[in-house]
């Protein structure tokens, strides 16, 4: 079975690129959002090239990335079933499910900025632009370990994480409000 490992290298160099696509996506729209209160004709240069952007990165990246992460991994677990009896592969699938919820949930406010719509805040965006990070630790540390009982000390650090980010977006925005041209 020499091919496995072309396969899993696959699989993993899909994961990471939609990853990537996911991290970025959201950082788009904080831009878009950002651009859509600006005066004319900043607001609509920048709206135009920021929806170039994030369509050219959601349908060529994106979507293709979850696509073929999620083939190669099926072609693994056909390979290697005794993986689906393993516990921690139970926790990691429930956070790969995780993980397409939050994709889809990102295609639908990818479709309303692409329609103009503004529903969210740019400081929400940047809130949101770090839920992929939490389920990659989770997976990560997962994947691992092979352990469904150290995934609690993941999720432990997980929400950690959040609070150190949560600080660092007060701070942040703090600094932002009183340095406007940071």
């Amino acid at each position: 079975m020499e091919y496995y490992q072309y396969i899993k290298a696959f699989h993993l160099i899909f994961v990471i690129t939609w990853f990537a696509g996911l991290f970025y996506i959201p950082r788009l729209f904080v831009y878009q959002i950002e651009a859509f209160y600006k005066p004319s004709p900043d607001k609509e240069i920048l709206g135009k090239q920021l929806k170039l952007m994030a369509k050219r990165l959601w349908y060529i990246i994106t979507w293709p990335s979850a696509i073929l992460a999620t083939l190669f991994a099926v072609w693994l677990l056909i390979l290697q079933p005794y993986w689906l009896q393993q516990p921690w592969m139970h926790v990691k699938l429930a956070f790969v499910l995780l993980l397409f919820i939050y994709h889809l949930k990102t295609h639908q406010y990818f479709n309303q900025l692409q329609n103009g719509v503004v529903k969210k805040t740019s400081s929400y965006m940047r809130i949101w632009n770090e839920g992929a990070t939490f389920i990659l630790f989770a997976v990560v540390f997962l994947v691992i370990l092979q352990s469904a009982i150290n995934w609690v000390w993941g999720i432990i650090g997980i929400v950690v994480l959040g609070v150190l980010i949560m600080l660092g977006f007060k701070v942040y925005k703090n600094f932002r409000d009183k340095n406007p041209e940071a």
